[in-house]
């Protein structure tokens, strides 16, 4: 019976050990990469309030910078929509639930989120920082675009997440 001895040297070892962390390195920049980009900004899944209605506003997708929504820190969302109408002027009615509690309602100038007239394809795009106490878990919110008669353009609801990491201040 023969026995196989395996030997390596000092600088075997070292070069093989060094090898072995690149690529372990390397694996964790690339989790990292992937990781910071998925969280950084996330289309949200989003459906009509009257799903049988057949709006005049079409809207194509919803983005959502950062995602989740980090506290005291500004966020973006983003309406990606079409339309074959010109809208010369309306008005966004935002509302917001925390779970089951409506916690706000806002009214903004359609014109203040995008340039007017609207018309084909266009983006409505608001930024809003929330205040640092602001509870962190799940929040929906519904979007309705009126016209300038106050007829409804178009309405959607989503979701969106608030972190439970808070903003921590560097001094």
């Amino acid at each position: 019976v023969h026995l196989l001895r395996l030997v390596a040297t000092p600088a075997q070892l070292w070069f093989a050990a060094m090898a072995s962390h690149r690529r372990l390195r390397d694996l964790l920049l690339l989790a990292a990469a992937l990781l910071l980009s998925a969280s950084c900004a996330a289309a949200a899944n989003f459906e009509y309030c009257n799903k049988g209605r057949h709006y005049p506003v079409k809207v194509s997708g919803v983005e959502i910078v950062p995602d989740p929504v980090v506290r005291g820190q500004p966020a973006t969302f983003k309406i990606s929509a079409s339309t074959d109408k010109t809208i010369t002027k309306g008005k966004l009615v935002v509302d917001v639930w925390y779970f089951f509690l409506h916690v706000d309602s806002e009214t903004h100038d359609l014109c203040a989120g995008t340039p007017c007239p609207a018309t084909g394809k266009f983006v409505l795009a608001s930024e809003q920082t929330l205040p640092s106490y602001t509870p962190p878990g799940s929040y929906s919110l519904q979007m309705k675009l009126l016209g300038d008669k106050n007829e409804e353009l178009t309405c959607i609801s989503f979701g969106f997440s608030i972190g439970f990491v808070a903003p921590v201040a560097i001094m």
